[in-house]
């Protein structure tokens, strides 16, 4: 890509989130989970390390929130590990959204793009940062949900947003579920978050240039896919919760893993066509 397209006209808010892709071969959050904290009712990265903004990361004009979403997981990452705020610049983001995308705003499927920062990594504030490992979250248990925020692993969230949801963001109001047509969930409102935290009401996420509450409710409605995401093992909190030695085993394996060969792709998809 050479050069970041113009955006389109009239921008608030949009969406970038494609319809989710599963995969069978993810990494389970559960399955690396040892004894478990003892959870606080509510709990923000952004209380204890104070400071941390929340830009837009231009998702006012592109459907960029898949990487606005990474950036602003990377910034939290980073004050963590190196105690300081990154200066990650919209061309930071924009740079690596139209990279992944081949050049077109047209959204990002959010696996594909874990996958992307797991094995390349990102260029942000002049440095590369890669990820270990993310692993699949099951955001009907509420416990899961907590144990990746407390962590200060923290989550990223694909949502099939309803019209409602956009309401209820520019009256200032939480995420809640309403009844009636908007709120359905509307699949052209495909949208990404990172969640750095959780009241009793629900988790709060950053997105659209700020911190958005919403219920468990509506996490359980409209969230169609959750994911931790794993930098290091190497805090006091991790190493107590999770099991490291698990991760390695799935990390040795994937890179072990062969790609099915050109001929057997099409011999299998030959065998597919002949089934009746």
């Amino acid at each position: 890509m050479k050069a970041i397209p113009q955006p389109r006209p009239g921008g608030i808010v949009r969406f970038g989130k494609r319809k989710a892709k599963r995969d069978d071969r993810n990494l389970m959050f559960a399955a690396l989970l040892k004894a478990p904290p003892v959870l606080p009712a509510e709990y923000d990265f952004d209380v204890a390390h104070q400071g941390i903004p929340t830009p837009m990361f231009g998702n006012d004009q592109y459907g960029d929130c898949v990487i606005a979403g990474r950036a602003h997981q990377t910034l939290r990452f980073e004050k963590a590990e190196q105690n300081k705020l990154i200066a990650i610049s919209d061309n930071d983001v924009l740079h690596e959204y139209f990279g992944e995308t081949g050049g077109a705003d047209s959204g990002l499927v959010v696996l594909d793009s874990l996958k992307e920062w797991r094995s390349k990594g990102w260029l942000a504030a002049k440095r590369r940062y890669r990820i270990r490992a993310f692993a699949q979250i099951d955001q009907g248990k509420r416990s899961e949900v907590k144990r990746a925020v407390f962590m200060d692993i923290g989550l990223g969230l694909g949502f099939t947003l309803p019209d409602a949801a956009l309401t209820q963001y520019y009256a200032g109001k939480p995420w809640v579920v309403v009844s009636g047509k908007a709120g359905q969930p509307n699949p052209k409102n495909g949208h990404y978050v990172y969640v750095p935290g959780y009241t009793r009401s629900g988790p709060v996420c950053v997105t659209w240039g700020r911190k958005q509450q919403m219920s468990w409710a509506f996490l359980v409605k409209y969230c169609d896919e959750a994911y931790a995401i794993i930098d290091a093992i190497d805090t006091a909190k991790k190493k107590r919760a999770l099991d490291a030695g698990k991760l390695d085993a799935f990390l040795s394996a994937l890179r072990n893993r062969k790609p099915a060969s050109s001929k057997q792709t099409v011999a299998h998809k030959r065998a597919v066509s002949k089934k009746p």
